[in-house]
Formats: C-alpha cells, structure tokens, sequence
C-alpha cells in the first residue's frame, strides 16, 4: 500500500491508502523528489471541470526517481532520476503519428495524470511509456525547477506556439499566473517587441517585467480591448496568448486584435458552455482573426529541450518559485495556498527529497 492525497470526491480531497500501481513492461514506476499543485488541480477538484472524481490522487507537476521499469523500457533504470511532463501520451497510437499525441486515445487523452489515473501525488507513480515520456534530470537542474517543466514552462511556451509569435509582433497576454509568465518569457524569446501582460498581483508583474513584458492592464481599469486599442493608437496587437480569465475573455481579447491576427489559448476553461465570438470584432466571419487553442505537448523530447534552455542559462523558472516548503505531508497546505492564491503566491512546491 501507499499513501496519496487526493480528490475523495468534487469539492472534498484528502490523504488516502491505495494500491502501488502496478508496471506494464513499457512503464516505469516512480517515486517523487518534487511536486507542484498546479490551478489545473483547482478546476478539477473545486469546480468539477472533468467530473466527478472519486478516490483520484491529484496531481501532474513533479519530477522523481525510478524505482521499477518494465522489460520493454531500454533508456531507463531504476535509480535515475528523472523529469516527466504533466502530459504523457501513447506514442504509438494514430494521434501520435498524425502529430497530436497530446490528444492519444481521444481528446485530451494525453494528460492521464489526475485525469484518467492517479497522480504524483503518492508515495509512488506509474509513467506509461517510459521510453516516451520520461527524461534524465540534468545535473544543472533542481527538482524544483523540474516540477515547472512538467507544465508551466511547456504550456506557456506553447502558447507562443499556438499565436505563432513572430519577430517584431505587439502580443498581449491574458493571464500572468505562472503559464502566462512563462508565456510572456516565450514571447519575449520569439522576437516580440511590445508584451503587453494583464494583470494585478503585483509580485506577477514584477517577475513579469524580468521576462520580458513592457505594458500592463488590469481588468480593474476597464474593458481590455478599449485599454489595449489605447496603447496601441487604434491599431490592436497582432497576437494575443490567453493564460487566465474564463470563456467571456475572448471577446474582447477578439476585438483588441488586428485582422489577420492570431490567439493562442492554454487556458483551462473550468466553466461556461459557450465562447462568445462578437460578431463585428470578429470581422462579420471575415476577419482572418484565429483562435487556437492546445493542450501542450509532452513526452521526452520536448521536456529536454526545454531543460536545456534552463541548463544554458536561457530561461529561469525561480522568479516563479514564491512558496517552498520540504516534506511530503506539505502537499495539502501547497494545494490549498494555489486554491486561496495569496497575493504573494506565484507557484508553490514541495521538495520531498533531493
């Protein structure tokens, strides 16, 4: 048996005993140095995005050691320690070969920690396809800054990828919570001159600065498409990631952009049924104003790669790191400071050995 902490059920969580899960021949087993609890993990458990979960232990951020690989697993043995995405999809399923394996197994079907099974958030956690999905942790890095590779590095930057952010664009980012940090700093690597971040807490905007951002708006200041068409001289901005907000964000975020324009979206959108597209922002239909919208990549190639841009000295995710505490049974209270956000809060994590 292990212990975890979990979603008993929607709106309930707390530590439980289950079974050691058990290792295919292409898996691995893992034990964890490192968690983060992600606002992901809030949608989940308080707002019931995915349904209802019962006895679920949470959690997709982390990084750990192996304790048992399967027979098939060639790169991998136990006593590595290693760096996971938070998305691990099935690298031999269509999806994967038609370049959508975030999406294996159907839609979303990728992200299977907290998900579809349990999360790292136990004593021990199971990697399917561990060949695929799991990466040596460079010496360089630390186990915290590995649990943001995991996913706020991936997903920020693939919002990024989403707007297709090219040299010289105006870009506005909806959002500078840690996602849309790292997506301000991805923005700022793909050559865009003008960031302009939305946000208020103010340990956000100064780590936003440090990444890149050169203008900031707040909700409190009015509607954002009026305050983004200001600055602009009436012109818009020719990309737009969106990291925060809810389904009434895009409107505006429609209209502050420039025909032709792009939004690339990583928001987890925990509510709503509907997206409202304005009809006269959007071009009557003719605008050529896109919205893309992605889960991030996983698997090991892009977790190295990102790691390299940390080993480098490209990128640092500390800035991020407000809230660190050391001891496995320090998940819970982790969990509840990303659910309360403190003013002060960017991204907690928990140092469970090194």
């Amino acid at each position: 048996m292990m212990k975890g902490y979990a979603m008993l059920s929607t709106g309930k969580t707390g530590w439980i005993q289950k079974e050691k899960p058990v290792c295919g021949p292409k898996d691995a087993i893992v034990r964890p140095l490192a968690v983060s609890p992600c606002t992901s993990d809030v949608h989940t458990v308080w707002e019931g995005a995915l349904g209802d979960r019962h006895n679920m232990i949470l959690g997709h951020e982390g990084c750990g050691v192996v304790v048992e690989v399967g027979a098939a697993v060639k790169d991998f043995k136990p006593g590595d320690r290693i760096m996971v995405a938070a998305i691990t999809p099935d690298w031999d399923s269509i999806e994967a070969q038609e370049g959508y394996a975030m999406h294996s197994g159907g839609m979303l079907a990728g992200w299977k920690f907290s998900n579809f099974k349990d999360g790292v958030f136990g004593e021990y956690f199971h990697v399917n396809d561990a060949d695929g999905n799991l990466a040596h942790l460079p010496d360089n890095v630390t186990v915290e800054e590995a649990c943001m590779l995991s996913d706020m590095v991936p997903t920020g930057f693939h919002g990024a990828e989403l707007a297709d952010i090219q040299f010289g664009d105006t870009v506005l980012v909806v959002g500078i919570g840690p996602v849309g940090l790292m997506s301000v700093a991805a923005a700022n690597m793909r050559g865009a001159s003008r960031i302009i971040a939305v946000g208020t807490r103010q340990v956000c905007i100064d780590a936003a600065k440090g990444y890149g951002a050169t203008d900031f708006i707040s909700y409190k200041d009015g509607p954002l498409d009026e305050q983004v068409l200001k600055l602009t001289n009436g012109k818009g901005v020719d990309k737009a990631i969106v990291a925060g907000g809810g389904v009434e964000t895009f409107e505006p975020v429609i209209n502050a952009l420039k025909p032709g324009g792009k939004i690339g979206n990583v928001n987890y959108l925990g509510g709503g049924d509907y997206i409202n597209i304005p009809r006269v922002g959007w071009g009557v239909g003719m605008g050529h104003k896109q919205i893309n919208g992605g889960l991030m990549p996983g698997g090991r190639a892009r977790i190295e790669r990102l790691a390299r841009l940390i080993q480098y000295g490209k990128l640092d995710v500390n800035p991020l790191l407000t809230h660190k505490f050391e001891g496995f049974d320090h998940i819970e209270e982790a969990l509840f400071l990303m659910k309360d956000k403190p003013r002060d809060l960017i991204k907690p994590v928990v140092v469970i050995e090194r």
